[in-house]
């Protein structure tokens, strides 16, 4: 049988990796509705034109998304600062 202790670990450990389950959560128990979670949002940041022009024909030559790629790098860059 899990502990008391060990089951408020794994809830303070699935709270830090899936936030926004939780506040979908809190959100439903305040309005009686769940929503969907998992939304992507827009990002609005400034970067050189030439290195976006090029950036955009490299990910349409490859057949990729733009936003999937920046997702990807992203996520390498946060482990890499862990």
């Amino acid at each position: 049988m899990v502990s008391g202790k060990e089951i408020v670990r794994l809830a303070k450990k699935a709270i830090r990796e899936q936030p926004e389950a939780f506040e979908a959560l809190l959100e439903f128990e305040r309005t009686g509705k769940l929503p969907k979670i998992g939304y992507k949002t827009r990002a609005n940041f400034t970067i050189d034109a030439t290195l976006l022009r090029k950036f955009r024909e490299y990910c349409r030559r490859k057949g990729m998304k733009m936003s999937a790629v920046l997702e990807r790098y992203i996520k390498k860059e946060l482990k890499v600062a862990d």
